[in-house]
């Protein structure tokens, strides 16, 4: 009466192993060192799949012997297995394209980069935009400037974007483009950045940065939204990562992400955060949180409440240090943020808010405390994306609306060359994974790619040690265990997009995605983290990702 084999075998699979027999798996992986993070059974060693879900999970002889004529079989050789990991906040549709069409600006020298730049405007028709991507501030000798872009490239408009993607540094033609001007008013939510005589620098931050990027022509098609989807899968696949939440995505990278997944091209399942600018359009379409299926779904519209924790225009209670009167940006009004969340709000949508200062946090905290007063929801499950720098207070006020905190998974490595603009005392309330999982709430992991790279054993590495690349560390306090970030990365990433009951652990019922390691980080010691391999990648029963 209209059930398929699927919907029997994800029944089967909710069985016990003993009733399992009626039901023939696709494939069995055996002497294997699994870690399910299922706190009914943390370890096994074989898992039996069928139509995309795990079907046994258990010892080696008692799976092995649910094998049919037809199941395959792979001897694992002893490595460590991981539920698929799970970025909870990235953007890999826009790093995508910048891949596609921009230079890549991740070098240690400013020669290097503006020869690359150089290079692209060679080929560049006449009056064409230079762009590059990915460059950071804190791994060059000194900062971009638009004098080392004028040299460069003279006869054409440039912009290199930070890999944080809230700054870019441009040169003279394109701040004629803008009508930038020194003693201009800088536009509310962007700073067009001024040295000590008070020329502008050519460094755009926030709302000035949006205003340069309208400028530039749009010369994408629809492929081009496929193929970058399609490109940085091979990426995340290669780390792992099974789940991804978008975290900003317009109409056309949705498309992108359809279209790819009818292609094939897609091996990760990917939760879309749309922006909040694009909101009507969606409530006039009819869809909300929860709409499209276990590979493409619409998650939660997305805003931003202030700047970057990175490229220093996160909004924060006290001056940055070494920055005298200068305490970030406010990128969204009160006023603003409350009647966008309320209306999203009541066409059905999670909300996600980007929040990177204590400020800024404050201000969304109290929409969704109005929210939730004047229309309760049983389980709302607020998100503030990145929610980095906290109080105590704040802290507890996201414990009575049992919000979901998404920080930064890695930066207190990737990005330890730039906190000592926050000082030693801010860093103890900075990604604050002790805090808030002491406080009960479920932090999952994020790289914020392309912001720092999507490397799962990046962020276990950050989170447990807090040390930066010199070995300092940052904010000791917030040390979490090795089982405690191994639950960020999987279950608490699934928690935050509504998928606890689908993915997160290898379990009976579940889909069947994992990463089988070269290395085991149980075994071994921290220091050999940032060093593992991914040997295979499992989406939904098929191997997606092989070394």
């Amino acid at each position: 009466m209209g059930y398929t084999r699927r919907d029997i075998v994800k029944t089967l699979a909710a069985l016990p192993l003993v009733q399992l027999e009626r039901a023939q798996p696709d494939l069995i992986l055996y002497n294997g060192r699994i870690a399910t993070m299922n706190p009914a059974q943390p370890e096994a060693a074989a898992v039996a799949i069928a139509e995309g879900r795990f079907l046994a999970v258990g010892a080696g002889k008692e799976v092995l012997a649910l094998a049919g004529k037809h199941t395959r079989r792979v001897d694992l050789a002893g490595a460590r297995v991981f539920p698929g990991f799970n970025d909870a906040h990235a953007h890999p549709w826009a790093g995508g394209l910048e891949a596609l069409k921009y230079v890549a600006c991740d070098k240690t020298s400013i020669d290097e980069i503006t020869a690359a730049l150089h290079a692209r405007a060679a080929d560049t028709p006449p009056g064409g935009w230079v762009r590059g991507y990915l460059y950071d501030d804190g791994k060059t000798p000194r900062v971009l400037t638009r004098a080392d872009l004028d040299a460069a490239v003279p006869d054409h408009p440039v912009v290199v974007r930070h890999r944080g993607g809230h700054t870019g540094y441009v040169n003279s033609r394109a701040l004629e483009i803008v009508g930038a001007k020194a003693g201009m008013t800088d536009p509310p939510g962007g700073r067009f950045e001024r040295d000590a005589g008070g020329e502008l620098t050519g460094r755009v931050a926030d709302k000035a940065l949006d205003a340069v990027a309208a400028k530039i022509p749009d010369d994408l098609t629809r492929d081009d939204h496929r193929r970058a989807v399609a490109l940085i899968s091979k990426l995340y696949s290669s780390h792992g990562i099974t789940s991804v939440c978008e975290a900003d995505t317009s109409p056309d990278g949705l498309q992108g992400y359809q279209d790819a997944r009818d292609t094939g091209d897609l091996t990760y399942r990917v939760y879309c955060l749309m922006g909040v600018d694009y909101l009507d359009r969606y409530i006039a379409a009819g869809v909300h949180t929860g709409f499209g299926d276990s590979v493409v779904r619409i998650g939660g519209i997305k805003q931003y409440a202030d700047g970057s924790i990175s490229e220093r225009t996160a909004w924060l209670a006290e001056p940055y240090v070494g920055i005298p009167d200068y305490t970030g940006v406010e990128l969204g009004t009160r006023e603003s943020l409350y009647e966008n969340s309320r209306k999203a709000w009541r066409a059905g949508f999670q909300l996600a808010t980007h929040a990177n200062g204590e400020r800024a946090i404050d201000r969304i905290l109290g929409v969704y405390e109005e929210l939730q007063r004047e229309f309760p929801r049983r389980d709302p499950r607020f998100r503030i994306e990145h929610c980095t720098v906290v109080t105590p207070e704040l802290v507890a006020r996201m414990r009575a609306l049992e919000v979901i905190p998404v920080p930064f998974a890695g930066y207190v490595n990737f990005h330890g060359d730039v906190l000592h603009f926050y000082g030693e005392e801010r860093t103890r309330r900075m990604f604050a994974y002790r805090s808030f999982i002491d406080a009960g709430l479920r932090p999952p992991s994020s790289s914020d790619y392309t912001a720092s790279p999507p490397s799962p054993m990046l962020w276990l590495y950050s989170e447990t040690t807090r040390r930066d690349p010199t070995g300092q560390v940052w904010g000791e306090n917030q040390r979490i265990t090795v089982q405690e970030a191994l639950r960020s990365i999987t279950l608490y990433g699934a928690y935050a997009s509504f998928d606890e009951h689908e993915k997160g652990s290898i379990e009976p019922g579940k889909l069947a995605d994992l990463a089988v390691l070269a290395q085991d980080p149980l075994a071994v010691p921290a220091e050999q983290w940032l060093d593992i391999k991914v040997e295979r990648t499992l989406l939904g029963g098929k191997w997606v990702y092989e070394s």
